[in-house]
């Protein structure tokens, strides 16, 4: 079992910026950030292997948030800029100890190990 709790939401403007924080307790090979805006689908936005070697970002976010780790820290973090009003979400640390990536790594089901969340809000 791994906690997982996430810090740095809050609220911005268009073309902001944001550093959330996902501090975790126990071993995880994969980590992620998933995002869940009201009345939508909880979605993947960036996801991380325990090296750090491997990144993988939806579409939507590529070139705009960047994901990173601390090792000696255990925390991910999800920095986000160029931030935009459909970014406005709910987003949640996730881990997962499987082992090799594929098509399931954007698969919030395939995660057994989630945060609280911390909330975002891009004003217009």
């Amino acid at each position: 079992q791994v906690q997982l709790v996430e810090s740095g939401g809050g609220s911005v403007q268009t073309g902001g910026s944001l550093r959330l924080s996902c501090a975790a307790s126990g071993y995880a090979n994969y980590m992620a950030w998933f995002r869940q805006a009201p009345g939508k689908e909880r979605e993947g936005v960036a996801v991380i292997w325990i090296t750090g070697d491997r990144k993988y970002y939806d579409p939507s976010v590529k070139g705009r948030f960047t994901i990173s780790q601390d090792i000696a820290e255990n925390t991910v973090y999800l920095q986000m800029n160029s931030l935009k009003p459909e970014d406005t979400a709910m987003y949640y640390c996730a881990a997962t100890r499987k082992e090799s990536g594929g098509s399931w790594i954007f698969d919030r089901r395939q995660y057994a190990n989630w945060g609280q969340g911390t909330q975002v809000t891009v004003s217009s």
